[in-house]
This record gives C-alpha cells, sequence and structure tokens, in this order.
C-alpha cells in the first residue's frame, strides 16, 4: 500500500505539525484544492451552483463556526440561526447604504457586526451553561427573528418585509442579483471559505484553541491553571459570530438574493447547522465540512431516487429525510459523538496499518 509514513520523514517541529503530515494526504488536499479553483468553474452550471456547491460552501462557514463554539469551548448554542439573519440585514443595510464598495467587505464587515451581537449575547455564557445555555441562546434566535420582522429600518420600510440584494460585481462578474453568474458565486464562496478555514485551523491549533478546549473539558480546572474564562468564552462567541454572519451574508446576498427572516433563519436554520456539526464531528474542522456535505447532498438525493426514479409524492422524500437525520444523530450522539471526522480518523489508520491487524 502507498498510505504509510515510511521514508516521509520529517527534520522539523513544523513539518511534524503540520496539519497533513503524511505525503499522500497533501498532495490529495492540493489536488483536491486545484480542482476546485481551476477546474469546477469551467463546468458548474446554475443547477450545481444552487442545489449543491454554493450552499454546501455556505454551511459549511456556519458549521465552522458552531463548532468552534460549541465543539471546541463547548458552549451549546441554538440562535445560529438568529445570527446568520444579523450578517443578511448587517449586509443589506452595508450595501445600500454604501453601494460603491465592494460587496466583499461588507460581506466582512457583517461578520463583525455579528461578532458585536454573539458577544452581547455571549455573556449570559459567564455564569450559566449547558442545558441553560442553550435556552438563553434560543432566546436570543427567536428575538433576533422578531426584530428583524418588527423594525422597518432594518429592510428600508418595504411593503413586502422582505430584503432584495442590489446587483454587485466582483472583478467585473456579477454575483448578486438576476444577472449573476454561477462560477463567479461559486468562486467567491470558495475564496470565503478557504481563507476562513485556514484561519479556524490555526485558531484552533493555537494557544486560544488550548484555551476553548480547556474550558470545554472543565471550566473550573482551567480557570485554577490560569485560564480566564471570560476572554476565553466571550471569544469563542465573538469568533463563532464572525463565522456565522458571514455565511449569513453569503446566503442572502450571493445564494437566495431575497429573504425575509422568519422563513430563511429560523429555528429550523439553527438546528440544521447543529446537526451538521453533531454529524460531521465535533470538534473537528473537517467534521464541519463532511456534516454540510452530508446534509446538502442528502435532500438532492432523495429527490432523484425518491421523486425522479420510484416516483413517490414530494412529501414521503421529505419526511425520509428527517427520518433519516434523525435516526442518524441518535447513532452518532449514542455510538459515535464524533461523527463522520472519527470515522475518518479511523479508516485511515486502518489503512495505515492494513493488512496487519490494528
Amino acid at each position: 500500500m502507498i498510505y504509510r509514513e515510511a521514508g516521509d520523514f520529517k527534520t522539523t517541529y513544523a513539518a511534524d505539525a503540520q496539519t497533513f503530515p503524511i505525503k499522500l494526504d497533501r498532495i490529495g488536499y492540493y489536488t483536491l484544492l486545484a480542482v476546485a479553483i481551476c477546474v469546477v468553474p469551467l463546468l458548474i452550471n446554475d443547477y450545481w451552483a444552487n442545489a449543491i456547491l454554493v450552499p454546501f460552501l455556505i454551511y459549511a462557514i456556519a458549521a465552522i463556526g458552531l463548532n468552534i463554539l460549541t465543539g471546541y469551548c463547548g458552549q451549546v448554542s441554538l440562535g445560529t440561526g438568529g445570527f446568520m439573519a444579523v450578517g443578511a440585514y448587517a449586509c443589506y443595510k452595508l450595501m445600500t447604504a454604501f453601494p460603491d464598495v465592494s460587496i466583499l467587505f461588507h460581506v466582512l464587515l457583517s461578520g463583525v457586526i455579528t461578532a458585536g451581537v454573539g458577544v452581547l449575547f455571549g455573556l449570559p455564557s459567564l455564569r450559566i451553561k449547558g442545558f441553560y445555555l442553550a435556552v438563553a441562546t434560543l432566546a436570543a434566535q427567536f428575538f433576533l427573528v422578531w426584530l428583524f420582522n418588527k423594525v422597518g429600518w432594518f429592510y428600508n420600510n418595504s411593503a413586502s418585509g422582505m430584503i432584495n440584494a442590489p446587483e454587485r460585481t466582483v472583478f467585473g462578474f456579477a454575483v448578486t442579483g438576476p444577472a449573476a453568474s454561477a462560477a463567479a458565486q461559486y468562486l467567491v464562496c470558495l475564496a470565503f471559505v478557504i481563507v476562513l478555514a485556514l484561519v479556524a485551523r490555526n485558531l484552533t491549533r493555537g494557544s486560544i484553541g488550548r484555551r476553548w478546549m480547556a474550558i470545554r473539558d472543565m471550566d473550573i480546572a482551567a480557570e485554577i491553571i490560569g485560564v480566564n474564562p471570560l476572554t476565553a468564552k466571550l471569544t469563542a462567541f465573538a469568533i463563532s459570530s464572525f463565522y456565522i454572519g458571514v455565511a449569513g451574508a453569503l446566503f442572502f446576498a450571493v445564494y437566495l438574493g431575497a429573504v425575509e427572516a422568519g422563513e430563511a433563519f429560523g429555528i429550523t436554520k439553527s438546528f440544521l447547522v447543529l446537526f451538521m456539526v453533531i454529524i460531521g464531528g465535533l470538534g473537528s474542522i473537517f467534521g464541519s465540512f463532511a456534516g454540510a456535505a452530508f446534509l446538502v447532498i442528502l435532500p438532492v438525493v432523495l429527490k432523484i431516487v425518491g421523486a425522479d426514479w420510484l416516483g413517490w409524492p414530494d412529501d414521503i422524500v421529505a419526511h425520509l429525510n428527517l427520518l433519516i437525520v434523525g435516526a442518524l444523530i441518535m447513532a452518532f450522539l449514542i455510538l459515535e459523538p464524533h461523527g463522520l471526522a472519527q470515522l475518518w480518523r479511523l479508516a485511515k489508520e486502518k489503512l495505515r496499518l492494513w493488512p496487519f491487524p490494528h
């Protein structure tokens, strides 16, 4: 077998601690990245962009954000949909107030605004945790959606109550509005995913990530050894909310183009992202991608097999999707709490030792 460490020598600490220490993993990663950047934009069409690729990339950002808070820092949150709404409405207000500024800056500023809101709603985590913190973030979810529905300033007093993304371009290619190009939308989302995933990977492997994991494992012991719970928890809420705000801004401006807070960012959105993290794997950047890919592709596969091939009604296919997701969540929580990421790690370990017993 070629999947071995034999002969792959490390002469520095940096080489030994890199994200992909095995040469074959590095080759596979860079090959996949090259295909995603150079090949996919040439072959993509509207169906692949709108049904799979663009939502997968956006949900991956949101799942990474929630994983930072829940998987790495141990702070349970059910307010992901509300924070995505903050990012979406912040992006809309920035786009309408500053039409000459690039959409890329609007998305980043939307993440910064969402980070501030996340810190505000993260303050209760200094006193409560577990189920009580989940209820507090759930209250934030309902409050934010109610706020965006009731205060007309957020949607510029539109009669419909919806926000519509004005047409914006990046390097001359339309990424929002009816004239948007599928390849341009995909590349913009891919650029954000690559940068944010790299930042998240370095954060979780550094001193900040170690403080988060110390709080997650035992907050009292972490405080005794010198970890400040206030800064650790609030930085987790801030960075997590930044990622989720960026995802919300992209979800509104690049993917949907027009949203209404109650429909697009309701409680179901919060549970969807949470399910991605649970199925993909808590405390894993790869798990965030795996969970997002699974829950984006599953409805498409069920529709093709169930509705198109077998002729099942759409409501049966939708209920089957819920049944499968619910069964998988129970199975992973009971049998493998670290999700698909752990299964992938175990498969690689067995492959590295094959054909010897493990």
